[in-house]
């Protein structure tokens, strides 16, 4: 099965390409959001960590799963899974740390939902 441990290290190697490419296309789109933005009087600095933060976010996702992908189809050896294992540690981190800068809130919690008019005008009336 020589022919599948080759196509799993090529297409290993096409999700390392498309992740290192997500993540500089994202610093591309996130420069040129921030020379729009600039003009606008917006917060651009801001607008531009993010921009770049989703970029590394996508980006992330793919080398972790070209990690996977090498590691499992190679015959696995206890060492290729603790690299796999610390390395996907790693980037674990860096994506949670990269989504609480984004979001400003933990993963697991629920977004803040907006409250309805409706709900205003119930508690408004509850205060009366």
């Amino acid at each position: 099965m020589p022919w599948f441990n080759e196509l799993a290290e090529t297409v290993g190697l096409m999700f390392d390409g498309i992740g290192v490419l997500v993540i500089v296309l994202g610093t591309l789109v996130a420069t040129a959001r921030l020379a729009v933005h600039r003009r606008q009087g917006a917060d651009p600095y801001r607008q531009f960590r993010q921009d770049i933060g989703r970029g590394i976010l996508l980006g992330l996702e793919f080398l972790v799963a070209a990690d996977i992908i090498r590691t499992v189809a190679v015959a696995p050896t206890l060492e290729g899974v603790l690299v796999l294992g610390l390395i996907v540690l790693i980037r674990t981190f860096l994506s949670t740390a990269l989504q609480v800068e984004l979001e400003g809130r933990w993963p697991w919690q629920r977004a803040a939902e907006p409250a309805s008019p409706r709900s205003e005008i119930g508690s408004a009336q509850a205060d009366r």
